[in-house]
Formats: C-alpha cells, structure tokens, sequence
C-alpha cells in the first residue's frame, strides 16, 4: 500500500517555495506526482495530454527535415522534453529552467522520466530565467550568443494573461513576442501552452507580430471531475 502522502523535496526558490510531493488519489486509486508553488498547484502526473501536444503540434509545424536544434521553455516533470526527443530530427534540446531544485530532482532521479533526459545526450539542461533570455541578445544557449533555434515551444505560465510572476507580463504582448521571435531561424515556430481554451484576442495579437498563427483545441477528461476540459496550443511562424 502507497502512503497517502509523501513530501519528496522542499526548498526555498526566488519565486517561493517549491515542493515535489507524492500522495494517494483514492478516488482514482493511482499514485500521483506533483510540483507545488507555495500553496500553488504547478502540474501533476495525472494530467499530461497538453505538454505532451506542446512537442507534438509544435515540431509539426516545423517543415524541414534537416536536424532540428528546439528550445523548451519551463521543464516541469519533463513530458514537453521527452516527446520532443521522440521526434528524430531533434538533434539538440535546451530545456531553460528558472528553479534549480526542479533540474536537481531530474538528474538525481526524483521524477521518473529525469534520468533519461539527463542520460540523453541531445540534451542540456540550461538554469536561467527563460524570459529575461527572450529580451536579451545573447539568447538561451549560453555556449553561442545570439543563436537561433528553429523551435520554441513555451510551458511555463498558467495562459497568455495568467502569469506565475507580474514580470512575465510584458513578454506575451507584441514587444516581446517580437524580442522571442528574434530567436527563431526563418519560418521557426514559437508554440506556447495554456490551460485555457484558445483565445482569439492573444491570436491576433500573434499575427501582428509572426508571419501567421493559430490555436489548436487539445481536450481530455478529468476523471476527478468527472468531465471534459480543453486546453490549448498556439502556434505561431516567423
């Protein structure tokens, strides 16, 4: 029998505390992993359906079949970099992480899929606030300044206008997203995650900056809830 609950790592971050913790779902009888910000829900195992089409539909509108180097915004339990990976024109994968203890519970093995990303070669973890990188010129791989990526695929805030930090606020209006996109290789694809269903306010505000841009529905049904729920994916090209 599993415990009923289980804190796995607390530590104190800049943005607050952050804890990997393991309890019982007795409703649905699973073990379930999640990340906690303070008193802050992050993401669970239990639901995985969105950062799992982030990858899908973002490398997809990649169309080039020359070897791919991807940037992935917000590690999180790593289900956005292990579908990536499946893709095999991925040749090289940055995953920009913020929050130290999140990398760490990766490559000591805390979360089940760390020690395959951490062992996979086309990988490298990069500690770094991914949005003051998208401002920057030096961009997000600290070995070559000003690289450009053919994929950005974002995970990181809650929606376009729900943010974890006030300070991302500024990067999903068109000044920033026009700084992001001086990141991408011509026809690149930005491809960002919401919890919400699309939004075609934040759509157009993507076209006024990439060459063209859309939103994908990604439904899926929770089972505590007992009913459906969509989320969404916005892909954007420059």
């Amino acid at each position: 029998m599993s415990r009923f609950f289980e804190e796995l790592d607390y530590q104190p971050t800049p943005i607050g505390p952050i804890s990997l913790r393991r309890r019982r779902e007795l409703r649905l009888d699973v073990d379930v992993l999640e990340i906690m910000l303070g008193d802050e829900h992050l993401m669970s195992d239990l639901f995985t359906t969105s950062e799992i089409a982030l990858a899908k539909y973002g490398l997809e509108a990649v169309k080039k079949e020359d070897p791919l180097a991807v940037v992935v915004g917000g590690l999180g339990m790593g289900f956005t970099a292990a579908a990536a990976l499946e893709d095999a024109r991925i040749d090289e994968l940055l995953v920009v992480e913020k929050l130290s203890p999140v990398i760490d519970w990766h490559k000591t093995g805390l979360i089940p899929l760390g020690e395959g990303l951490s062992k996979n070669p086309k990988l490298q973890f990069v500690e770094g606030d991914f949005f003051q990188m998208a401002e920057g010129a030096a961009g997000f791989d600290p070995r070559a300044v000003g690289r450009k990526f053919d994929a950005i695929l974002l995970d990181i805030d809650h929606t376009p206008d729900f943010h974890l930090a006030a300070s991302h606020a500024g990067f999903y209006q068109p000044a920033g997203l026009a700084e992001a996109k001086k990141h991408l290789v011509p026809d690149g694809i930005f491809a960002l995650w919401s919890n919400e269903p699309p939004d075609d306010g934040f759509v157009r505000r993507l076209q006024s900056v990439f060459a063209s841009a859309s939103a994908v529905e990604i439904p899926f049904h929770n089972p505590l809830q007992d009913r459906d729920f969509v989320q969404s994916i916005y892909l954007a090209k420059a």
